[in-house]
């Protein structure tokens, strides 16, 4: 499995970036099978989890920073997920990463909110605000 983390670049304090994730495979996958969480690194710091979304997309998690201001989306048919970041601030410069795991039948509504739970993980895409 294959991620492309794009949109990302560079905008001003209170401005809107989405970002996009599109997965892919060169072996018979299903992304609906496939929870999704967006995490990001900032220079110095260590990497921690912005959202994340379950298999189905109806049950999503936001970390507190995100709450309110982010919105984490998807669209199984497309094979991408979105984060929607709006109000953004200097605070939220930092390398955003997508990342996949996929899971049984049994757990399509989880979320998971740790990046020890992923599997496959995406290029990562620059988020810069300036002030």
């Amino acid at each position: 499995v294959q991620l492309q983390a794009s949109g990302g670049g560079w905008v001003q304090s209170g401005g809107s970036l989405r970002l996009s994730c599109a997965g892919s495979s060169a072996s018979p996958w299903t992304f609906e099978t496939h929870a999704v969480g967006w995490f990001r690194q900032a220079p110095g710091k260590e990497r921690e989890a912005v959202a994340a979304i379950s298999c189905s997309g109806r049950n999503t998690y936001y970390a507190d920073s995100a709450k309110g201001r982010f919105t984490i989306s998807r669209d199984n048919t497309k094979n991408t997920v979105w984060l929607q970041m709006d109000r953004l601030d200097p605070d939220d410069t930092a390398v955003y990463y997508c990342a996949m795991k996929g899971v049984t039948s049994a757990y399509y509504e989880r979320i998971y909110r740790h990046d020890y739970y992923y599997s496959y993980w995406g290029q990562g895409t620059q988020v810069t605000v300036s002030s």
